[in-house]
């Protein structure tokens, strides 16, 4: 059983992913922490609560960062409607958040895990930013960080840059110069690896569970005759299946200012470092990922 922290700002492609973390028997989800993104922070926390109590876990939300560390706040409601997870009617939530800080909680629980956690991160990085900064000692508890990001090819904030990098691209420097065993999981796989519309109407066949994915991917605004781009997926999907992914180690920096801000600029000749910093996700095989969420709706949301 994988231990993980789920670091998320949901969004449509956030709650799918977390769907699948929740209730998948070989992960064990420690925390769920948030962070503004998609939508403003309190609504990622809200969304994150109504999944936990779709599926009736036992998993701590603590929310966390509010706006970048630098740049000013933009969200991406165009693509994910005002709630930040349209396309299903959740009741209130019931629950709330922890008492404590997503940062706070994230070192807390860092610090008592008897082994390294595995983070996955699916927003804006500002709050494994602040975890860096603030408890550098940290770094020795964290296994991998397979982050949903950045792209060495097109951009879809601008022609360069993708949305979680973009948000904040001073966290992003912050954690790609960290030395963390890093895995980017980027527009250059999550815009290929679609899921289908063929794939929709399986899950949707699978009682309410089903049902709420269905609906949800439906109301996703990032869709083309190929699918739907459910881009945070992947880092789960990767997490149980690296070999489905072709990869590559380079060395990636971010853009901080200027026209390029947000772009994740990978060195493809080594011309200025002979070292790595990242593992570059550049293809993926669509069909099995596609076949792979079928089945864990059929055989975990049921």
């Amino acid at each position: 059983m994988t231990k993980i922290i789920f670091d998320c700002d949901p969004g449509i492609d956030d709650g799918v992913a977390l769907a699948v973390a929740l209730t998948d028997p070989a992960f064990e989800l420690e925390l769920i922490s948030t962070v503004a993104g998609n939508v403003t922070v309190d609504k990622t926390s809200k969304n994150a609560l109504k999944l936990v109590e779709f599926f009736n876990k036992e998993v701590p939300v603590a929310a966390g960062a509010k706006k970048p560390l630098i740049k000013q706040y933009e969200d991406a409601s165009h693509i994910h409607g005002q709630s930040g997870m349209d396309g299903y009617d959740f009741p209130e939530p019931q629950r709330t958040v922890v008492a404590k800080d997503a940062v706070v909680a994230m070192h807390e629980l860092l610090q008592v895990s008897p082994e390294p956690l595995t983070i996955l991160a699916t927003g804006a990085y500002t709050n494994l930013a602040l975890l860096l900064a603030q408890y550098p000692e940290d770094k020795a508890k964290i296994k991998q960080v397979i982050l949903m990001g950045g792209t060495l090819s097109r951009g879809n904030m601008s022609s360069v840059a993708e949305f979680n990098v973009y948000s904040d691209p001073q966290a992003a420097e912050i954690v790609f110069k960290s030395g963390l065993d890093l895995v980017m999981v980027g527009l250059d796989v999550t815009l290929k690896g679609r899921i289908t519309e063929a794939s929709q109407q399986a899950i949707a066949k699978c009682g309410q569970a089903g049902q709420m994915l269905d609906g949800i991917i439906s109301a996703d605004g990032d869709k083309t005759e190929a699918g739907t781009a459910i881009h945070d997926l992947q880092t789960v999907f990767y997490l149980q299946h690296p070999e489905a992914f072709t990869t590559k180690d380079y060395w990636v920096d971010v853009v901080t200012e200027g026209p390029a801000l947000g772009a994740t600029v990978a060195d493809v000749r080594a011309a200025y470092h002979q070292e790595t910093n990242v593992k570059v996700c550049l293809d993926i095989d669509t069909d099995a990922f596609n076949e792979w969420f079928v089945n864990k709706v059929k055989d975990n949301m049921q």
